[in-house]
């Protein structure tokens, strides 16, 4: 069993940054790909950003490159996203997930979520 928890989310104007944090307990998750999702309201859960176990390789959306990073802390078993420039579109839940197989960008590659954490970028 993996536990999954995200923080760091927030209102935010367009321009502006805000760091997720998502922790990670149970299984060793520092041997596994993690990744952030999001979903806006009406939509369905988009994959964001993903990074290899050892934090080495990293995969973004193109609506993110440039703005968004990826990183991990395996000592502190926690995963970070960087959102610099954000964007009213950007408002959205965002997901932590551990990677299970499969595609990293999509939803049904990932077995355990966190409960998300609201980011709204005010125009």
């Amino acid at each position: 069993q993996v536990q999954v928890v995200e923080s760091g989310g927030g209102l935010v104007q367009a321009g502006g940054s805000l760091r997720l944090s998502c922790s990670a307990s149970g299984r060793t998750p520092s041997i596994y790909a993690m990744a952030w999702f999001r979903q806006a309201p009406g939509k369905e859960r988009e994959f964001v950003a993903a990074a290899s176990w050892s934090g080495a390789t990293t995969y973004y959306a193109d609506s993110v490159k440039g703005r968004f990073t990826i990183s991990r802390d395996n000592a502190k078993k926690a995963v970070y996203l960087q959102m610099n420039s954000l964007k009213p579109e950007d408002t959205a839940i965002y997901y932590c997930g551990s990677y299970r197989s499969g595609s990293y960008y999509r939803k049904s590659s990932y077995d355990y979520w966190g409960q998300g954490t609201q980011v709204t970028v005010s125009s």
